[in-house]
C-alpha cells in the first residue's frame, strides 16, 4: 500500500495549483518513500507515494485508461487482480504494467461505479473520468485502508491521511468535540467522524462522488449484513463450516503473500496470529518466513514462551524485542502524531517498535491476525451473549429503565449491553470535560444517537449483534486505524490481514451462532481448524489482551513534559478539561489508590494526557 492525495473543483477550468498537491504528497513519503507520481487537468489533481511491493520497476502511479479517459491512483492492494485481468483481458483491454491496481482503470470502463463490489482486497482509490468530470473515492469494505476528505476553498481535498490535509493552505485547524466524546466513550473514533472539524473520514464500504453540477455525496455499497434470528440461514453439518473456513483461510493467506518482496507475519504468541503463521507455511511450504513479536521485561504481560514455541515449530526465522516501559514515554508523541488522535492506551507504542523492528530486517510485508475476535466471538462479551442472559448493569430498578431507554436508542434493542452503562457515563463525561465544554455537551455528547446502522442489528442473534458493533466501533476505525495502519506505515510497513478477507467475512455470516461460542468456549469453530497445525497449549489458549503499562507508570516517573501536560494552568489554558479534575485523578494515580484494568477499565488520565501531545502536535487552538 501506499499514500494518495488529491485536490478537485466541480468548475473544470479552475487552475490548481501543483504546489499544493506537492506540498500534500510530501507529508505521506512515509507511506510511500520508493516511488511517487502526480496528475493534473482543468479542476483536478492526484499525488501519489509509492511502497514498492508488486511490480517493482513498472507500477509507479497513476495508471490510465488505453484512451486516457480515465485516472486512478489508489492505496492498497487488490488481491483477486489476476482472475478480474483474465477477464477484462478477454473483453479487449491492453495493461501496461503487472501492478494489481491497474485493474481499476479498466473495470470504471466496464462496470462503471458498481466496479467496487468485484473486489477483494484493501484498498483506498480515488478514480478520475474525464468525459465527465467524474471523481470517485472509495475505501475497502472493512476499512483496512485509510481515506479522508474535506471541503476547503472551493475544492474537495482527500488523503490517506489527515496531516496531508493539513499541508493545504485553506484547511482549518479545530478540534471536533464530537471525536474526542466518541473516544472517550467508544473503543474508538466511527467514521466519518475524524478529530477535525470539517474532516472527515469515508466509511468503510462507502463511495463518493463528486462531479459538474451537484454536491459530493456518498454511498454505501457493502455492509456487514447478519440473517435475522428468526430466518437463519440453512444449517450443514459442523464438518462442513470447519472444512469450508479452513478452505477460505488458506485461499485468503495465499492472496497476501502474492508479493514480489518477502512477506513475514506477526507472532503474538496467541490462536489468531499463530494460526495464520502456520497456514502461511502450509501454503507456501518451501519458504522459509520471518516472524516478528515483541516481549516484555514484567513476566504478568510477557507471551514470550508461546512465541518463540510457534517459531520453533513453524521454523522461523524468528525476530524479538523486549519493549521496556520506559519505552512508552520515548514512542508516546510518535504515536500520537501517527495516529492523528489522543489515545487510551498506550500499546501502539509497542506497535511501532514492532513495525520498526520489521523494517530493520528488511522487510516491507507482514500478516497479522486483526478481525479474528469481532468475527468469531473471541472477546468476554460474546460468552455472556451465548448463554442468552440479561445484560449486566446497574441494579437500582429506575437506573436500569432509564439505561434501557438509552440503550433502545443506540441499538435498537434495551437487552443490549455494549461497554458500559451509557447514561451513567455522561454524568461522568460532564465532570471531566471543562465548564465551557460541558456546557455544549448535548450539541455532541455521541450516545445522543445511534452510532451505527440499527437496522443491522434488529432481530439478530446477540452474538451477531456484538460482532456488527465490534466491526464499527471497534475493528474499522481503532484497531485497524490508529492500532493498524498509522503505526505500520509510520514505519513504511504493510499489515496485510487474512481474516478479514471478504470470502471469509462473507462466508461467517452464514455459520450458526453455537459453533462460534460452545461449552463456554470463545472461537470454538476457529479452534477446531487451530487443533489440526497449533499445538495445544496455543490451539487452547485463552485470550491474552495485547496491553502496557498505563498513566498510573507515566506519572510515577516524574518526566517534566509528562507533568507539563497534566498541569492545571495548561489544562485550563487549553479549556478542553475540567482542571479540578484532573488534578484530582493525578493526586490518586501518584497515591497508587487507583488501580486499571488495561483491558476492561478507561485509563481516562492517557486520554487527556495524550489529547495534550494531540494538541501540541498538530498546532490545535484551545477550545473558546
Amino acid at each position: 500500500m501506499c499514500g494518495i492525495v488529491g485536490l478537485f473543483s466541480s468548475d473544470r477550468d479552475r487552475p490548481i495549483d501543483p504546489g499544493q498537491i506537492e506540498a500534500m504528497t510530501g507529508r505521506l513519503r512515509h507511506r510511500g518513500p520508493d516511488d511517487g507520481g502526480t496528475f493534473a487537468a482543468g479542476g483536478v489533481a492526484l499525488g501519489f507515494t509509492r511502497l514498492s511491493i508488486v511490480d517493482l520497476a513498472t507500477g509507479n502511479q497513476p495508471h490510465h485508461s488505453e484512451d486516457g479517459r480515465i485516472t486512478s491512483v489508489c492505496n492498497g492492494e487488490i488481491f483477486n487482480h489476476r482472475e478480474l485481468r483474465q477477464e477484462l483481458e478477454r473483453r479487449g483491454h491492453s495493461f501496461r504494467t503487472r501492478c494489481d491496481v491497474e485493474v481499476l482503470v479498466h473495470l470504471y470502463e466496464e462496470y462503471g461505479a458498481d466496479f467496487v463490489g468485484r473486489l477483494n482486497g484493501q484498498f483506498a482509490f480515488a478514480l478520475y473520468d474525464h468525459r465527465r468530470h467524474r471523481l470517485l473515492l472509495g475505501r475497502d469494505h472493512v476499512g483496512i485502508a485509510p481515506l479522508f476528505y474535506t471541503e476547503a476553498g472551493g475544492e474537495l481535498l482527500f488523503a490517506s491521511e489527515i496531516k496531508a490535509l493539513l499541508a493545504h493552505p485553506t484547511v482549518e485547524r479545530r478540534v471536533d468535540l464530537a471525536g474526542l466524546d466518541q473516544i472517550l466513550t467508544f473503543p474508538g473514533m466511527v467514521s466519518p467522524t475524524t478529530m477535525f472539524q470539517g474532516i472527515h473520514a469515508l466509511p468503510p464500504g462507502h463511495v463518493l462522488e463528486a462531479g459538474s453540477g451537484r454536491p459530493a455525496h456518498t454511498w454505501p455499497y457493502w455492509d456487514l449484513v447478519y440473517p435475522e434470528a428468526a430466518r437463519p440461514a440453512e444449517r450443514r453439518e459442523t464438518e462442513f463450516y470447519v472444512a469450508r473456513l479452513e478452505e477460505l483461510l488458506l485461499a485468503s493467506v495465499r492472496r497476501r503473500l502474492d508479493a514480489d518482496v518477502p512477506v513475514g507475519f506477526y507472532l503474538s504468541g496467541g490462536l489468531d496470529s499463530s494460526l495464520i503463521g502456520a497456514l502461511a507455511q502450509a501454503a507456501a511450504p518451501d519458504r522459509q518466513f520471518h516472524s516478528y513479536s515483541i516481549t516484555f521485561p514484567q513476566a504478568d504481560i510477557d507471551e514470550r514462551r508461546p512465541q518463540r514455541l510457534m517459531a520453533e515449530q513453524l521454523g522461523t526465522r524468528h525476530h524479538e524485542i523486549e519493549f521496556p516501559p520506559a519505552e512508552i514515554i520515548r514512542r508516546l508523541r510518535q504515536a500520537v502524531a501517527a495516529a492523528e488522535a489522543p489515545l487510551k492506551e498506550a500499546y501502539n507504542t509497542c506497535s511501532l517498535a514492532l513495525s520498526a523492528m520489521v523494517r530493520e530486517s528488511g522487510h516491507k510485508v507482514v500478516l497479522t491476525g486483526e478481525g479474528a475476535d469481532e468475527l468469531f466471538a473471541g472477546y468476554v462479551g460474546y460468552r455472556f451473549d451465548a448463554t442468552g442472559g440479561r445484560s449486566p448493569g446497574t441494579a437500582d430498578p429506575l437506573e436500569a429503565m432509564l439505561e434501557d431507554e438509552v440503550r433502545a436508542e443506540l441499538w435498537g434493542d434495551p437487552a443490549f449491553f455494549y461497554e458500559r452503562d451509557y447514561r451513567l457515563f455522561r454524568e461522568t463525561k460532564a465532570g471531566l470535560y471543562s465548564p465551557a465544554v460541558a456546557a455544549a455537551l448535548p450539541r455532541f455528547e455521541c450516545t445522543q444517537r445511534p452510532p451505527v446502522d440499527r437496522s443491522c442489528l434488529a432481530g439478530r442473534h446477540p452474538l451477531h449483534q456484538r460482532s456488527y458493533a465490534d466491526f464499527k466501533l471497534r475493528l474499522a476505525d481503532h484497531l485497524l486505524a490508529d492500532h493498524g495502519d498509522r503505526v505500520s506505515y509510520a514505519n513504511s510497513i504493510e499489515a496485510r490481514y487474512p481474516f478479514l478477507d471478504i470470502e471469509v467475512v462473507d462466508f461467517v455470516r452464514s455459520i450458526p451462532p453455537d459453533l462460534l461460542v460452545r461449552d463456554d468456549t470463545e472461537k470454538w469453530l476457529l479452534r477446531e481448524i487451530a487443533r489440526k497445525y497449533l499445538p495445544p497449549a496455543v490451539a487452547g489458549r485463552e485470550k491474552f489482551s495485547f496491553v502496557a503499562p498505563g498513566s498510573p507508570y507515566l506519572l510515577a516517573q516524574r518526566v517534566d513534559w509528562i507533568d507539563d501536560l497534566l498541569s492545571p494552568e495548561l489544562i485550563r489554558r487549553q479549556n478542553y478539561f475540567d482542571a479540578e479534575t484532573v488534578e484530582r485523578l493525578r493526586r490518586q494515580h501518584m497515591a497508587g489508590t487507583t488501580q486499571i484494568n488495561a483491558t476492561f477499565d478507561t485509563d481516562v488520565l492517557m486520554l487527556v494526557l495524550t489529547f495534550g501531545l494531540f494538541l501540541e502536535e498538530f498546532d490545535m487552538p484551545g477550545y473558546a
